[in-house]
């Protein structure tokens, strides 16, 4: 490449953006600024320096010509990505609705279930404890009819006995039946509280679980969401601080050309103004030389006026011809 070859425009159009932006997607466009400015001036003269700083600007407008529509369509994509994200959230929310509609049914079946089951199991130890009453019933009748046969064969005193016997054993009986009935209405209520609270301990362990499923995936989604912008936002500082080295090394540039260009406007004016004063003082001089003369002749004209009697038109005309070389071996002394 030569000294007088410039880099040439770049341009991205807009839908050539999703596939140029991607990995290693503007290595031809680096390779090709790269290529450019693929030359070696001499520093040692002010054209070879001009190079240097020209192929430099050349970069940086080509930095910035590919840069620029990048930010451009990454600033579209995140605008993109901002419905999508409202967009799954409220999918998500619904979804969310439905499924615990959706189950709701199910949700009832089974408690109506577990309800339908504590019952039976409660009708069953009903049931059991009758049984139990029924036998224990058949065996103080038993006992009873034996405790009656043996009293016929005993005296009045026996029979006596017997039916004291007799009637406390009734009333024992009633008493144990009243105490077999509490006891299973009792232990009933007992397993039927211990069954609610166990199903409203493992209602809200569910609820709780699912509660926290939710909150685990908002808190991903929050960590992703910031790990994003995060990481965005990092990509956007050490963009801006390239361009901010490139403009700082830009401006420095312009500023030494800027130098550049006053040194050069202040050696320029300096020699004007030392050609101007050399004009001056040559005048100031011619001035000075001119008064020196005009004082000397008009001292001499005033000598030949009082010493030769000489009119004024007289010594004037004598002093302009000295002057003028024409009288011969007479000349003044200025």
């Amino acid at each position: 490449m030569t000294e007088t070859t410039d880099l040439a425009v770049l341009e991205i159009k807009p839908e050539q953006a999703p596939a140029l932006y991607v990995p290693n997607g503007l290595d031809a466009y680096l390779e090709q600024i790269r290529q450019s400015v693929n030359e070696v001036p001499d520093l040692s003269t002010d054209k070879g320096r001009k190079r240097v700083a020209s192929l430099s600007a050349q970069v940086s407008r080509s930095k910035t010509a590919i840069e620029k529509p990048g930010r451009d369509y990454l600033k579209r994509l995140k605008e993109a990505v901002k419905p999508a994200e409202a967009e799954i959230k409220r999918f998500v929310d619904a979804c969310d609705a439905l499924r615990d509609e959706t189950r709701r049914p199910l949700t009832e079946w089974e408690a109506e279930q577990e309800r339908i089951a504590a019952e039976k199991a409660a009708e069953e130890e009903r049931l059991r404890v009758e049984a139990e009453q029924k036998a224990a019933e058949e065996a103080l009748k038993k006992q009873i009819e034996a405790d009656h046969e043996m009293a016929l064969l005993m005296n009045e005193k026996f029979d006596r006995d017997a039916a004291e016997a007799k009637a406390e054993a009734e009333r024992k009986r009633i008493a144990y039946e009243e105490e077999l009935k509490h006891q299973a209405v009792e232990q009933a209520r007992i397993e039927a509280e211990q069954k609610a609270q166990r199903e409203r301990e493992e209602s809200a362990r569910r609820e709780a679980e699912l509660k926290l499923k939710a909150e685990q995936a908002e808190k991903d989604r929050i960590a992703a969401q910031e790990k994003a912008e995060r990481e965005a936002k990092e990509a956007q500082e050490r963009v801006a601080l390239q361009a901010k080295l490139a403009r700082e090394q830009a401006e420095r540039e312009k500023q030494e050309a800027i130098a550049e260009e006053q040194r050069k406007a202040k050696a320029a004016e300096d020699a004007r103004l030392a050609e101007e004063k050399r004009i001056a003082d040559e005048a100031a001089k011619r001035a000075a030389d001119k008064e020196h003369r005009k004082t000397i002749n008009n001292k001499a004209k005033a000598d030949l006026m009082s010493s030769a009697s000489l009119t004024e038109e007289q010594a004037v005309a004598v002093i302009t011809a000295i002057a003028k070389g024409e009288v011969s071996a007479i000349r003044i002394t200025y």
